[in-house]
């Protein structure tokens, strides 16, 4: 795969919240060879102008961007061009709980039938790895027996076993993976009595405040639910180097630990909504933020699964492709390589026959506009391109030299398998 960001790659400091299976409160990921993001470890320094820094460098990575590379910009169910098809999932389920509509007093009831409902379709993922082994969490989506959980979570697994919310202990079979969402569907051989199958939600309706709920195998603790609140949505969050990056991202600040990964993260009507993959790290402890949690949006499991079900495959990624590799551009670079801006994202290079080179894009080139909205950096071209659709027509404004541009781009999609 070609890397799809800038040269000075630099990782955002996110951890995926896996968890080895012999000691379940160890804190090592188990199933990430290497894990996504582990800063350097850093001794514990007493909190006032350290602790200050830090959150000072915190902002700062969180500025930061690794360029924006061969795709930005993913579909999720905004529109009806989406290609969102679960069609290829049959949704049927054993008897499962009803939830009351909720009123101003009965909260604690609303909650108690969620969990009711939603627990069963949870699982624990238990995988054996080159001498190692690891635990996560999984979503049943499909009555046939098919589930989603994390790429990460069976990355390098050698066998599978899902254990169901009855405990029953089941081989799984890996149908097929999507590396570039953190994504990757399972199947087990349904028992008699039938599985309860999650219902899948509409994660564009979620607003900032609703109350969810998470559901996994925290630290190795089955069956463990906590709750919280959307934090915040659209964000676009890296695994670091070589790993996924999860555009629309859900943050929530119920609690996500190692274990939780491929878990279900559920509104107050029982409705999947997110896949929790991911947890901030504080840079100055080395340890998970608290309260800094990222889920993948249902809608754009909707989009991927299926189509695994289906070919064992993402046949139709979905993401807007560009074409091109850039980085940061700030006064230091402006002034080594002799730029007419200071802020934007330069372009390292384009992709032979893409869209951004079939345009008339070049390498040099600095984007400072795009659709209509500012580019100072990498990140903020990468937070436009994450609203926009495969296929549409976007106004690019560049420096080329001394000589402002504005070229007409038309995006295309990223190629399955990139």
């Amino acid at each position: 795969m070609q890397d799809p960001y800038g040269d000075d790659q630099t990782p955002l400091p996110y951890q995926a919240p896996t968890q080895p299976a012999p000691t379940p409160y160890q804190d090592a990921p188990g199933q990430v060879h290497p894990p996504p993001y582990m800063p350097p470890e850093a001794p514990r320094r007493p909190a006032g102008g350290a602790r200050t820094g830090a959150i000072i460098a915190l902002t700062l990575l969180l500025a930061l961007i690794f360029g924006v590379g061969l795709f930005a910009g993913w579909q999720f169910g905004r529109t009806s061009n989406t290609g969102t098809n679960t069609s290829a999932l049959q949704t049927g389920t054993a008897p499962a709980a009803t939830v009351p509509p909720l009123t101003g007093n009965n909260l604690q009831a609303v909650r108690e039938a969620v969990i009711a409902k939603v627990k069963p379709s949870v699982v624990q993922v238990n995988v054996t790895l080159q001498g190692n082994s690891g635990i996560g969490s999984g979503v049943i989506v499909d009555r046939r027996g098919y589930i989603v959980t994390n790429n990460h979570v069976v990355n390098g697994a050698q066998s599978i076993e899902v254990v169901l919310y009855d405990g029953t202990r089941l081989q799984a079979q890996l149908v097929g993976t999507d590396p570039a969402d953190d994504l990757a569907v399972l199947k087990i051989t349904p028992p008699s009595k039938g599985l309860t199958v999650a219902t899948l939600g509409d994660s564009s309706k979620l607003q900032v405040g609703q109350e969810v709920l998470a559901i996994g195998n925290p630290l190795g603790i089955t069956q463990t639910v906590t709750n919280g609140i959307i934090s915040a949505l659209g964000r676009s969050v890296s695994e670091g180097q070589g790993g996924a990056t999860i555009a629309n991202a859900i943050q929530t600040d119920a609690p996500i630990n190692p274990g939780n990964s491929g878990g279900a993260l559920v509104d107050l009507q029982g409705n999947l909504v997110g896949i929790p993959t991911l947890s901030a790290i504080d840079p100055e402890f080395n340890t998970p933020a608290n309260g800094v949690g990222f889920a993948i949006p249902s809608n754009r499991v909707a989009f991927v699964v299926p189509q695994i079900v289906a070919s064992g495959s993402v046949t139709h990624t979905g993401r807007a492709y560009l074409g091109v590799r850039v980085t940061d551009v700030d006064a230091n670079l402006a002034a080594r390589n002799n730029l007419s801006v200071d802020h934007g994202a330069l372009i390292v290079s384009v992709v032979s026959n893409g869209p951004a080179a079939s345009a008339g894009l070049q390498a040099g080139d600095v984007i400072v506009q795009l659709d209509n909205k500012p580019v100072n950096d990498s990140q903020s071209l990468t937070d436009i391109l994450v609203n926009e659709n495969p296929g549409s027509t976007v106004a690019v404004k560049v420096y080329r030299g001394n000589q402002q541009l504005t070229i007409n781009v038309k995006l295309g999609e990223l190629p399955s398998g990139s």
